[in-house]
């Protein structure tokens, strides 16, 4: 009541932001007029004097005023648009980094122009992120013409794009390209191994277009380069058998209750799947006659860990994931579908197996498992610009995520023209197939009034069965869906023509607005393109053209304008408005409803009991709908819960990646060092001081008398591992006041000696080349090895919490302990492989391999050393069995020196031939 009063009095802080940029909106109008007396040449010129003033020290806050009046005049002269005064303050919040919220059709594209020209004058490189490529492309091309009207460069970045082209882009002043895109070029920069190959600047400044659908929707599911790894498909072909043979209960198993017949239970809440105490018998003894579990042995056992997984994957692809919602089947592939924006995500794929088990119950062509090699999630990527902003239709709802993840604050801008959309009350109906009837009588009453209807479903599969029900009811429509991505700029383009019928799975991220009558811009595009005509002959073309387009205009408008009918309600209100949202744009008329039934997935889940026992009450005949304020308020209140459970899950999954972003950052700043240093070889020489410091030290402990010192331990270790041989008894008996400090810095001295001689061998220049390769490959192996820890740390973690212990906590202590142990291994390995690499001249070489030859030809892999060792197994036993013999020679392991003394390890060398 409090807060109230005083919103009354002083205003939300929304509309004091907006006061306050307002009066940045008078200024930049007051500069219209001297900006458009200005001519070309002079006002691109005025681009290179913001540069100037700007590195002479003025801000880019001093600068807006003046830039925006260049680019509102540059948008008139390059585009033929003006940007009106809300866009002026959409540009303004921006350029602050926040979020603006602009209803759909109040030009978000132009918007983006003004921040974006304003922070180019840096010169640091200004990133656009769109959705898909193709609204990258074509916001590039579009608003490019004003940018280089003005004097900017700009690129853009699209999957599957030229190493040479991705640079140049970079480069550029502007540069246009999606999340997903702007995210893996990251991960391959700091996967390179020549500065030269690098694509990105550093992170400066990002406008995020349809920022919720990027930072919200995607945040879930991090960008992973991955290789391949073992090949399971056999198992996944063998395993898809199982899940047919189990049989689902009927419900979810209550506590006191007889528990339902059935083998598993789906809770459709949390999207997981549990077997019962049944299924597990019966699952094992179904896998005891595959032959894939020993007689009498339990899944739960640690070596059929790998089975329970493939089980779970096969069982979750059966009865989670469902044909033409969560994916399609194109080319005898499996391509998952966006659930957001009902496009297909070509090239992704679902990790722990799952994508091998959809394609094994699809009978599509199994593909190998992967391994991670660089992994981050969009929410600690977009977390690293120096600044950030983000424009959409639809933030308010999720505007706390916004502050809390991201700092980023939301502002909710007026629109240019009054908003006159009539939103109705949902019709709520018992079932399925009376909620469609309602549909199609909606939909035949538009028609015949010349109405255009738009009808959101939330699957493929629900927007083909609208369509063969409209077929049936000889209704012509179009279907927009992820089958028909081809098609979608001119599906969109005609919808708003009179009496037309568009079909489509969810409209977030289209990018494309349905103007009513039909869209005209592609038309009066293809006449400014033409070359063979002269201005007038355009201009007079473009008339004709409006003018036959402004009689379909009044036809629509008198209709009622768009009519929105939404299928069911999506688990976020944010999907539900971006519906919504396509109707009313600019002030145009418009209307919207949404039809549910009992039967609806977050209906039955949520509230269809509440409202079940309302219509009971009521005693309504069938078919008839109730509709009312109470039972929306009811469903909206659904969508909050499934919200903040989403918002839960995605905050749980930055909690956990922070760690190992922590740990990201603090590899990557250390590759970048080996990278860009013009010579690491300090570097490695406090590394090799570390490395000896630490193996004499497990010898000769600190603060240690001389009784407890292993020096003959100590030689040996040197001698085999370190390939530097000391005569540390005889120091030790000769020089008897000698202190374990004084030993310590005569091991060092001899290491960094032997080094060196080995350095002048080879020559400095190509010593630091191959100095840097190791490092680098050393940081990368072991980088690739740690993430495959950290993923297998955080599938039990949750155990933890069973001992009374917080996972969070565990997982942080134990990822600490991980990576300190991951950076003392690449130190050692570093350090080991450039202390015990064996330098040989030309000469040696080609005498080794003219040593070497006969042997090949013999099959007789061996080196001197080694046929001693053979010599001796051999005279330990009259058995000449090869196997035997193997197994005389003592064990080595796979990582150490070979026995052969070639200085290579063991699995690189004699290890091989086993």
């Amino acid at each position: 009541m409090v807060s109230s009063l005083l919103k009354k009095l002083f205003g939300s802080r929304n509309d004091r932001l907006l006061k306050q940029y307002g009066k940045l909106v008078e200024r930049i109008n007051a500069l219209e007029s001297q900006t458009a007396a200005l001519t070309d040449e002079q006002l691109a010129a005025r681009t290179q004097e913001f540069k100037q003033r700007y590195q002479n020290g003025e801000t880019l806050d001093d600068l807006l005023p003046e830039a925006f009046a260049v680019v509102r005049e540059g948008g008139k002269r390059a585009l033929g648009m003006r940007h009106f005064d809300v866009q002026l303050l959409g540009g303004i919040v921006l350029h602050s980094g926040r979020i603006a919220e602009m209803r759909t059709g109040e030009g978000k594209t132009l918007v983006a122009t003004l921040p974006t020209y304003l922070n180019a004058l840096a010169g640091k490189g200004v990133h656009v992120v769109t959705v898909n490529d193709y609204l990258a492309t074509r916001d590039a091309a579009w608003m490019g013409r004003l940018y280089r009207f003005l004097g900017l460069s700009i690129g853009v970045v699209v999957s599957q794009q030229d190493n040479d082209e991705k640079k140049a882009a970079y480069q550029a002043d502007i540069t246009y390209g999606t999340n997903n895109e702007f995210g893996f070029d990251y991960l391959r920069d700091n996967m390179e191994y020549q500065v030269q190959d690098r694509r990105q600047r550093d992170l400066f400044f990002a406008v995020v277009d349809e920022v919720d659908s990027i930072l919200i929707d995607e945040a879930r599911t991090p960008l992973i380069i991955s290789g391949q790894a073992e090949d399971h498909t056999e198992m996944y072909i063998r395993m898809n058998a199982v899940p047919p043979l189990l049989t689902r209960m009927a419900s979810e198993p209550k506590t006191n209750e007889p528990e339902p017949e059935g083998d598993f239970w789906v809770d459709e809440k949390g999207n997981q799947l549990f077997l019962s105490e049944a299924g597990h018998e019966k699952a094992e003894e179904i896998l005891e006659r595959q032959g894939l579990l020993p007689p009498g042995e339990s899944l739960y056992e640690p070596r059929h860990i790998s089975l329970m997984h493939h089980l779970m994957a096969a069982l979750r692809a059966h009865n989670l994931f469902h044909r033409d919602q969560h994916y399609v089947v194109q080319d005898g592939e499996v391509v998952i579908v966006d659930e957001f924006t009902g496009r297909l995500m070509v090239g992704r794929r679902w990790s722990d197996g799952l994508h091998q088990a959809v394609e094994a119950k699809e009978g599509a062509k199994i593909q190998n498992e992967n391994q991670t090699l660089a992994s981050i999630t969009f929410q600690n990527y977009f977390r690293m610009y120096n600044k950030l902003s983000g424009m959409t239709g639809t933030a308010d709802t999720e505007a706390f995520e916004f502050q809390e993840i991201y700092r980023l604050e939301t502002i909710i801008m007026p629109t240019n023209r009054p908003m006159v959309r009539k939103d109705q009350n949902d019709q709520v109906f018992k079932t399925v197939q009376e909620k469609y009837n309602a549909i199609l009588e909606d939909i035949r009453d538009c028609q015949q009034r010349n109405q255009p209807v738009l009808v959101g479903t939330t699957s493929i599969e629900n927007s083909e069965l609208l369509s063969d029900m409209l077929t049936n009811a000889k209704l012509k429509h179009e279907v927009l869906n992820a089958k028909q991505h081809a098609r979608e700029a001119e599906i969109v383009a005609e919808a708003g023509k009179p009496g037309r019928i568009t079909i489509a799975t969810n409209m977030a991220g289209r990018g494309t607005d349905i103007v009513l009558g039909g869209s005209v811009e592609k038309q009066i595009d293809l006449i400014r393109a033409n070359d063979a005509l002269t201005e007038d002959a355009k201009e007079a073309q473009i008339a004709t053209v409006r003018a036959e387009w402004k009689p379909l205009n009044d036809v629509v408008k008198q209709a009622g304008g768009l009519r929105i009918i939404g299928t069911e309600r999506h688990e976020s209100r944010r999907i539900d408005n971006q519906l919504r949202g396509r109707a009313g744009r600019q002030g145009d008329p418009g209307s919207s409803r949404f039809y549910l039934s009992l039967e609806d997935p977050l209906m039955r889940i949520f509230a269809g009991d509440r409202v079940r026992g309302i219509m009971e009450r009521l005693k309504l005949p069938e078919g008839e709908p109730i509709e009312a304020g109470m039972v929306s308020r009811s469903i909206e209140t659904a969508q909050r819960k499934v919200e903040g459970r989403n918002f839960d899950i995605r905050k749980q999954l930055l909690e956990y990646d922070d760690v190992s972003n922590e740990q990201r950052k603090v590899i990557y700043a250390q590759r970048n060092e080996v990278l860009e240093a013009a010579s690491i070889s300090d570097m490695v020489s406090n590394l090799r001081v570390a490395a000896f410091t630490d193996v004499f030290r497990s010898y000769v402990p600190e603060n240690s008398v001389e009784e407890q010192w292993d020096i003959a331990g100590l030689e040996k270790v040197l001698e085999l591992e370190w390939q530097t041989p000391m005569p540390l008894a005889s120091i030790v008996d000769a020089e008897p006041n000698l202190t374990d400090e004084d030993l310590l810095e005569r091991v060092v001295q001899t290491a960094n000696d032997s080094y060196r001689s080995k350095v002048a061998l080879v020559g400095d220049e190509m010593w630091a080349q191959f100095e840097r390769s190791i490092m680098l490959q050393s940081i990368d192996t072991h980088w690739r090895e740690h993430l495959s820890s950290l993923d297998h740390l955080r599938q039990g973690i949750h155990l933890r919490g069973y001992a009374q212990k917080n996972p969070k906590q565990e997982y942080k202590r134990e990822a600490y302990e991980l990576f300190s142990g991951m950076l003392d291994r690449i130190r050692n390995e570093v350090v080991k492989v450039l202390m015990t690499v064996r330098v040989q001249s030309p000469e040696q070489v080609e005498q080794a391999e003219d040593m070497a030859q006969p042997q090949v030809q013999n099959v007789q892999y061996h080196h001197s050393d080694y046929d001693e060792a053979m010599a001796a197994a051999e005279a330990a036993t009259d058995r000449s069995d090869e196997d035997t013999v193997r197994n005389l020679v003592p064990k080595v392991g796979r990582n150490d020196p070979c026995p052969c003394g070639s200085g290579k390890k063991y699995k690189q060398c004699h290890g091989k031939l086993e």
